[in-house]
């Protein structure tokens, strides 16, 4: 499968959904964050096509990584709404960024 083919089947694959619905993935080290401004979508097709030198990347500048604590918590106390993505075993999610 092309990293395209990828990208278009993960596209249909994404949810917005509440973070509490996804607590258990953090719970067990699964749940990982993808910074706002950063494509979910294509990180997602990077890791399940296997592109370290991206991913690197991207953890190194702080642009993707494990769920934090604090940013479950701050989750949590505000009833937060995440788009979300499986690349197995992982989930990757996204905060929703209010509408303009």
């Amino acid at each position: 499968m092309t990293f395209e083919d990828m990208q278009a089947e993960l596209a249909t694959q994404t949810a917005k959904m509440p973070w509490t619905e996804l607590q258990r993935f953090f719970a067990t080290g699964q749940a990982f964050a993808v910074a706002p401004g950063v494509d979910l979508v294509d990180v997602a097709a990077r890791i399940a096509t296997d592109d370290k030198a991206v991913i690197e990347t991207l953890i190194a500048e702080q642009q993707f990584g494990p769920v934090s604590d604090e940013q479950a918590l701050a989750w949590v106390e505000t009833d937060a709404s995440v788009w979300a993505v499986v690349v197995k075993p992982w989930v990757l999610v996204q905060a929703v960024q209010p509408s303009a």
